[in-house]
C-alpha cells in the first residue's frame, strides 16, 4: 500500500498518532471515518501524491494511534481534541497551513479543524456527512431507524463494547475484496482490539455531547467556515433520502460551497477511488 509513502508514529504529547505521508506540493490531510483506519485512503492518496503532499493519520482512538483515558463527558474524544491533533501533527511535519478532507466521522474532525483553526485551513473537503449538530437537530424516526448505531454506540448504561467484542467481524463487516488485502488486514487488527472498540464508542459518545454542543455554540454565535468547501456524497448512501439537498445544509455554514455526488456506496475511497481523487485534485488545485 501507499507506494513511496512513509509510515511513522508522531508523538504529539497528549497522543501519539500513526501517520502515513508522502508526495510533494501543497499539503492536504485525509481523515478516515468509523471504523476504518488511514489505510482506507490507499487507493486515493497515491493518485494525489504527484501534485500534493498527502498526510493520512489514524485519528486518536483509531487504528494504531493511542487511546487516551476518557472522562464522563467523553471530551478526550471530542472533535475539538481531534482537530487540535491535526493542527499539531501538521505543524510537526512542517506545514503551518494545509487543506483537510474528512469522510464520515473524519468529516466532523475536518469541519471542527476549519472552524477552530481558520488561520490554518486553506480548503475543506467533507465527504458523506453533515454537521453533527444539524443531524441531531433534524433527527426523526427515519433517522433513528437508519442511523440507530449513533445511539447504540453513544449510550453508557448498557455499553455497546461487550456486544461488539463478541464478534467484531460480524458487527463491522468489510472484506479484502472491497478494501484490498493489506487495508483489510490493518482494519481487522484494529477492530479486534477492545481498546480501539472502546475508543470508537467514545467518539460517538462525544458526538452526542461536546460535539453537538460545539456545533450549536458556533451556530448561535454566527461562526462560519471561512475557506472554500467541497461536499461530496455517495449516491447509494442515504444523505439525500434524509435531507433532500444535503449541500444546502453546508451552505448554511459557508459562503463558498461546491457539491457533487459519486455513484457508489458509503466507503467512496474504497469503491470509487479514481473518481474521488479526481474531484479532490480539481478542488485542491482551484
Amino acid at each position: 500500500m501507499f507506494p513511496g509513502f512513509t509510515l511513522t508514529d508522531v508523538d504529539l504529547g497528549p497522543v501519539r498518532l500513526r501517520v502515513r505521508h508522502g508526495g510533494s506540493g501543497p499539503p492536504v490531510v485525509l481523515l478516515h471515518g468509523h471504523p476504518r483506519t488511514h489505510a482506507t485512503w490507499h487507493r486515493v492518496a497515491p493518485r494525489l501524491a504527484d501534485r500534493f503532499t498527502v498526510v493520512c493519520p489514524d485519528l486518536r482512538g483509531y487504528g494504531g494511534s493511542s487511546k487516551p483515558p476518557t472522562t464522563p463527558d467523553a471530551a478526550p474524544y471530542a472533535k475539538r481534541a481531534m482537530a487540535a491533533d491535526v493542527v499539531a501533527l501538521m505543524r510537526r511535519l512542517g506545514h503551518e497551513r494545509f487543506a483537510v478532507v474528512g469522510h464520515d466521522r473524519g468529516c466532523y474532525v475536518a469541519m471542527r479543524t476549519a472552524l477552530d483553526h481558520p488561520d490554518r485551513v486553506t480548503r475543506l473537503g467533507v465527504l458523506d456527512g453533515v454537521p453533527i449538530g444539524e443531524a441531531l437537530a433534524r433527527c426523526d424516526a427515519r433517522f433513528a431507524a437508519r442511523w440507530w448505531h449513533w445511539f447504540f454506540l453513544g449510550q453508557r448504561e448498557k455499553a455497546a463494547e461487550r456486544v461488539i467484542n463478541l464478534d467484531p467481524d460480524a458487527w463491522y463487516g468489510g472484506s479484502p475484496e472491497q478494501m484490498g488485502a493489506e487495508a483489510y488486514a490493518d482494519y481487522r487488527r484494529a477492530i479486534h482490539d477492545p481498546a480501539t472498540v472502546h475508543a470508537m464508542c467514545e467518539d460517538y459518545r462525544a458526538g452526542l455531547g461536546p460535539d453537538r454542543a460545539a456545533d450549536d455554540a458556533d451556530r448561535a454565535a454566527g461562526r462560519r467556515i471561512a475557506c472554500p468547501v467541497l461536499f461530496v456524497h455517495s449516491e447509494r448512501d442515504d444523505l439525500a433520502d434524509l435531507y433532500g439537498d444535503p449541500a444546502a445544509i453546508w451552505r448554511d455554514w459557508a459562503d463558498d460551497v461546491s457539491a457533487t455526488s459519486i455513484d457508489c456506496g458509503h466507503h467512496m475511497a474504497e469503491e470509487a477511488p479514481e473518481r474521488l481523487a479526481a474531484e479532490l485534485a480539481a478542488f485542491l488545485a482551484r
